[in-house]
This record gives structure tokens, sequence and C-alpha cells, in this order.
């Protein structure tokens, strides 16, 4: 939900910035096929940091403005995998991100590189790039106005992190192609999920829910790629859940659930490397997760206890604001561990057992299409159309894993007359074309009509397919519910099996390439819950991107690609680093101190019974990491065995007052961990003061030596 206040109130604050930025990275030489493999295909994964800013930037995922990033948990990463045949240049790459969703100006950016670096060889229609969905990553990285608001404008560092991330990982999929097997599994997710919007789900055709056990997507669809010896590659993993375990009272960066189970696979798979390094690469990639949280108590009243599971997710005592559905875990962190773990373990199961093998030619199809503006033929006699972008007031309700403010319910199929008159004054009045065709929803904001500095939604969007043999990988820009992704799945599968490639497995990739919201099905639409309210472009997009996505089907499976238009082609704003976030400082500290004191020490001893945590408190700098060290007795040496980007490890960041920040580090020690002689050092820059461009500094500060004993 985006803070009203904001949305109304920041936009008189905005400014415009014409400049641009060049990377100057060196292109890598383009590997060709090689001949005469013995197997399918040639196979790379590669996996890069994408972290960037972890103070002082707004999150992206609640829309909360108040939460501003204030530390790291866990680093995000670029993990990219690259299938290519090995007897021409036809290759699809997939990359699931660590970050909220993929933005138009991220891909755009991306795709532009790779053209520099490698030509014509990865494009628009056979590169994918896919938001895990986390909501404690940093913001700022669209060109759209709307998303401004709560990320501050577009923010240069962010954007540049994510982007030079997504590359980077490229190219080390890109080095590291070799020949190999591509295995396929699927199997069931127990205890992990429930329908946030049951009520909605409801709406859908008695004889449609009948044929499914659940109200959401169980099943979890595997890709396991090995080389031609046997050993392990990569793993991409597609399961329908929201990585909302860490509410939106957290302001550590970090990867959610679906990110600790990627740490936990590829930890398992990299035996004695640190977390982020290694060479296999293990993705938990997005699907149609719309309506599916992980908080799988369900919604209750934090005041009362009682249940609030109705239709408008209210409390009788408090509203809207008091009904929160929480996780399995005593907290946000024990809940992200607990659904990783989950999802963690079916996966590796069912790599462990995978024996249907992919094989067949690679094929992938793109086009650009005005979502605004579609006409859909529903039958052979009645035709309709989408529309102008446009938010509803559910969408100021939030959901039960992140609540709205104000007086804004969920279910609301009616305006309200003082939030109209504020809208009508600061931003403009809807149209009456925008309102009817988005009936029932209620308007709150016609983003389709509003272009000032800069459009706020985009009519231009991605849709896209990638086939790798039997594999239909369904690149969706945004949230489709769960029926939404089982009609989307079925009406993919149809037709290839109509035009003779029958069999195909159709998942479908969440989050790609452009983020336009939610989709619901027609039915869920008509109740305006919050995922109907964030389906922007009116009642009738799943049936416009149904039958998008069905001309994909048919044009890979006729070999008729080429024939496609590719549609009117989005717009890059001349935008770069316009932000609302304030510049940084330059950097002091207290009297008699220095960068990189230790303001607080460890303990000496500890002893791992339980998880404990340890912490320390430094003079701070704007970047930073971090390392746990044990001494190695014999070498006299220290051996790193914990980095910033470890679970187990926290790294807390205040801003302080006169330029004196502070830094915290926590290790929560596990119960495995060796005994032995430990240390903790910190590793930041300080920006100096007095000069004019105030050059920044190296500095590391170390904990004294602790011992870690077991009973």
């Amino acid at each position: 939900m985006i803070a009203v206040t904001v949305a109304l109130l920041v936009l008189h604050f905005l400014t415009q910035e014409n400049s641009s930025s060049n990377d100057n990275d060196d292109p890598l030489p383009t590997q060709k096929p090689t001949n005469g493999v013995s197997g399918g295909y040639l196979l790379g994964a590669g996996r890069a940091d994408c972290t960037g800013p972890v103070a002082e930037i707004p999150l992206m995922g609640y829309a909360n403005p108040d939460q501003v990033g204030g530390g790291l948990l866990t680093r995000l990463y670029s993990r990219a995998f690259i299938m290519a045949e090995p007897n021409s240049s036809k290759r699809v790459v997939f990359v699931s991100i660590d970050i909220g969703m993929v933005s138009q100006r991220l891909r755009l950016e991306v795709l532009k590189k790779l053209k520099s670096k490698y030509g014509e060889l990865y494009r628009q229609d056979n590169v994918i790039l896919s938001g895990t969905h986390t909501h404690s990553g940093p913001g700022g990285y669209f060109q759209y106005t709307l998303f401004w608001f709560t990320s501050k404008g577009l923010i240069k560092p962010s954007l540049d992190a994510i982007v030079k991330g997504i590359v980077k990982s490229i190219d080390i999929a890109h080095q590291n192609l070799k020949r190999g097997r591509l295995f396929i599994n699927r199997g069931t997710v127990e205890n992990s999920q429930i329908n946030r919007s049951p009520y909605s789900y409801l709406q859908n055709p008695a004889y449609e829910k009948s044929r499914y056990s659940s109200n959401t997507d169980k099943e979890m669809v595997i890709l396991k790629m090995v080389d031609e010896n046997g050993h392990d590659l990569g793993l991409i993993s597609w399961f329908a859940v929201h990585p909302v375990s860490m509410n939106n009272t957290n302001r550590l960066v970090n990867s959610d659930n679906v990110g600790y189970a990627s740490l936990l696979f590829e930890q398992e798979k990299n035996k004695g490397m640190l977390t982020g390094e290694g060479s296999f690469v293990a993705a938990f990639a997005s699907s149609n997760l719309g309506d599916v949280s992980p908080n799988t108590k369900g919604p209750f009243c934090v005041n009362t206890g009682e249940s609030c599971d109705n239709p408008q997710s209210t409390c009788p005592v408090g509203g809207v604001p008091m009904c929160m559905a929480m996780g399995p875990g005593t907290d946000m962190f024990d809940s992200t561990r607990i659904i990783g773990q989950n999802i963690y373990s079916k996966a590796k199961e069912l790599y462990a057992n995978a024996s249907q093998e992919i094989t067949g030619p690679l094929s992938s199809a793109h086009q650009w299409v005005n979502m605004s503006d579609v006409q859909v033929e529903l039958n052979a006699t009645h035709t309709v159309k989408t529309c102008k972008p446009a938010l509803g007031y559910s969408f100021a309700a939030g959901t039960i894993d992140g609540v709205g403010a104000f007086n804004f319910t969920q279910g609301s199929v009616e305006g309200d007359p003082f939030w109209d008159q504020i809208r009508d004054q600061l931003l403009g009045q809807p149209s009456n074309e925008t309102k009817a065709c988005h009936e029932p929803k209620p308007v709150l904001f016609s983003t389709g009509e509003m272009t000032w500095p800069h459009p706020w939604h985009p009519d231009i969007v991605d849709v896209q397919i990638a086939t790798i043999g039997s594999l239909a990988i369904v690149a969706v820009p945004g949230e489709f519910t769960t029926m939404s992704g089982r009609r989307l799945r079925e009406a993919v599968k149809s037709e290839f099996d109509s035009h003779g490639t029958a069999g195909m497995d159709v998942v479908i990739a969440g989050l790609c390439n452009v983020y336009t919201h939610y989709i619901t099905t027609y039915e869920e639409y008509q109740v305006q819950r919050y995922e109907a309210a964030s389906t922007i472009y009116g009642p009738h997009t799943l049936s416009a991107y149904l039958q998008l996505y069905r001309g994909l089907a048919r044009a890979i499976a006729t070999n008729t690609v080429q024939d496609l238009p590719s549609g009117p082609e989005p717009p890059f704003f001349n935008i770069t680093n316009f932000t609302l976030v304030p510049a940084v400082t330059s950097d002091r500290t207290p009297v008699n101190k220095k960068f990189g004191d230790v303001l607080q020490e460890v303990r000496q001893h500890y002893r791992v019974v339980r998880h404990l945590a340890h912490s320390l408190v430094f003079t701070q700098t704007e970047h930073n990491f971090l390392t746990v060290e044990t001494y190695v007795n014999g070498s006299g040496k220290w051996q790193v065995v914990r980095n910033d980007a470890s679970w187990d490890t926290r790294f807390y960041w205040t801003k302080g007052s006169l330029g004196r920040s502070n830094a915290t580090i926590e290790w929560h020690i596990p119960n495995d961990t060796e005994p032995g002689i430990y240390r903790i050092r910190y590793f930041g820059h300080s920006k100096k003061t007095g000069t004019t461009l105030m050059p920044i500094n190296p500095f590391e500060g170390v904990s004294s030596t602790f011992e870690i004993t077991s009973l």
C-alpha cells in the first residue's frame, strides 16, 4: 500500500533531473557452442552480489516510507542460468534476483549492457529477469512516478548495484558454460503457505474450485542442472509463496524465506565455502504468489487475539490496522527460517530424485504490448478491452501481511467523498471513461491519466515465453493469484497441445521484466480486495494475458516466432539519481575515539547450549561488512568462518547525531559451532571532514578474542 499521505503531498516537491550514465566495463568474448556433446545442452550458472546500499534507503515491498534500511541480515544475489544448444546460437537465460520485482528501467539497462558485451546473443526475447519478491531489499530503481513516493525517487546507487549484479551473474554463467543435462521434478510443499484472500478465491466458479484440493498451489517444480559427468551445477525452483516472513517493522536488508532456502542449498552443495561463494547456484524463484502468504497462523487481531479472517480483514476494536497474519515462528526471524527450511527440504528431496530428463530445442518469444488498450475476444460474439492503469480504494488498505493506514478497508466497492475530494484537488479527477472501465473498482488513483513529471504507471508491458525442450517458462509482469496462474498454465499448455507439442511442463515465473502489480480472475475482481484493487488494467486483465500468452505459445509451437510483431517499445526516461534521500554527510568520531574503535566488547567466554548471540558496537561508516574468524592452532593464523552474507550474522546501523554513527554486529552462534578462539572484524569507510572532495578512507575494527566451548 502506497501511504496515502505521501502519495498526496510529496508530489509537490518533485523535480526532474536530466543526465545520463555510462558503464565502461570491458565486454567479454562470446563463447561459441561446441559440437558433438554427449549432454543435451551447454549449461552455465552464475551468482553475483546485487545488495546495494543497506542504510537510509527505503525498502521496497510494503510501500511504507518509514521502513528504511538500517543494516544487513543477508546479502542479495542475482542468480543466472544459461541454457544453450550445442550446435547453434539459440540460448535461454533465466535470472532470479533477490529484489522486490524487476522494473522496466532495470531491464532496459541490463539489456543495453548485454548488447554492448554480447551483440545479439542475449536479447529481450531470450533473457528472463525475475524478482524473488523479497520485501526487504533496497528500492529506488523505478522510472515510473508512482514508485518514487515510498522509494524517495530513483536512487542511482541502488539501481546501479542491481544492474551490475545481474550483468555480472550472466557474465559468470556465460564463462562457465559446459556440456550438461537438465532434469525436472515436482512435488508438494506442506505447511508453508495460506491464501490471504480466501473470500476472493471463493468467488471463482464451483466447478473450477472442485478440481483443486487447496486454495493455493502447493506444487514445487525444480530444474536440476548437472554437467556431462553428473556433477552438480545448479537448481531453479519455482514455488508460489510471498517472501514476507520478515514483516514491515524489519529494517535489515535480506532475501527473506526463499533467499534463506537458496543459502541453505548452496551451503549444502558448496562444502567448505563461505556464504555467497562456490560454483553451485540455487535459485528459489517466484511464481503465481499474488494471494499466497507464508504467515501460516493466519490473521488475528493483535490487540485481542481473535480471528479477523473476514472479507474486510478488520477487527472489532482498532479496525484494519489491528488485523495481521503471523508466521509459524516465535518472531519474524524464526518464521523466515522455518518457511525457508521447509522450501529447501522439499527442493533437496526433489533434486536428489530428479530423473525425468529435459531434451529438445530451445525457443523464445517476446512482445511488447500496450496493456492499456488490448482488445480481448472472450468468445465469437463478445469483445472487451483493458483499461488505462488505475488503483482502487482497497489498494490503500494493504493486506494481512502488511496493513495500510487511515480508514481504508479491503473489499471496498464504493469510494469515499473525503478522499475523493483531496485526490481531485491535488492530483485531478479520474475520467468517466476510466471509472466506467474499471467497475466495480472505485478508483483512488487514476495513474494512467497522471503524467507529471513522468507517467505514473507503465502502458507498455513485456509478455514472454521461453521453452527448453518440454519445459515452458511463462514470464509474467506481476503477481498472478492462485487461480489466475492456474488458468494461465492451462491456456499455454492447451495451446501447445493443440498445435502438435503435447506434454509440455508449464511453469510461471513471477515478477518478470516490468512490474504491473496484481492480476486476479474476473470473479475475484468483483469483490475488490487488495489484489483486485491492484489489478491496474481493469477486470479483463487476465483475459488479455491469456490471449497474449496463447499467441506466444502458438508461435513457438508452429515455428512462426519470426512473424510476431515486436510491438511498441517502452520508453526510457532520461532520469538519473533523482532522489529525496538525504545526501551522505561527513563522519565524525567521539572525543578520544577513532573509526573502528570498539564501543561495547564481547564477553570472553560463550558456551553453546542453545542459540546464543553476542554483539559489538563500532563507530560506523557508509559501506560496511564483517567477518567472524577462528584462530587455527598450529598455524598462528585466523580463518574466516562467517561473513555478512551469513544467516546467523546481523549488522545494525544507526545514524546517531553529529555524524557519529554506530554499527552493531551480532553473531547468533549456531549449536554446531566448533569450540575454539574467535574474534569479529569490521571493515568500513569514512568520509573525511574539512575538505571539498571529502575523500573516502577505509578502516577496520576488531573485537577482543573470545572462547566458545560446548558441554
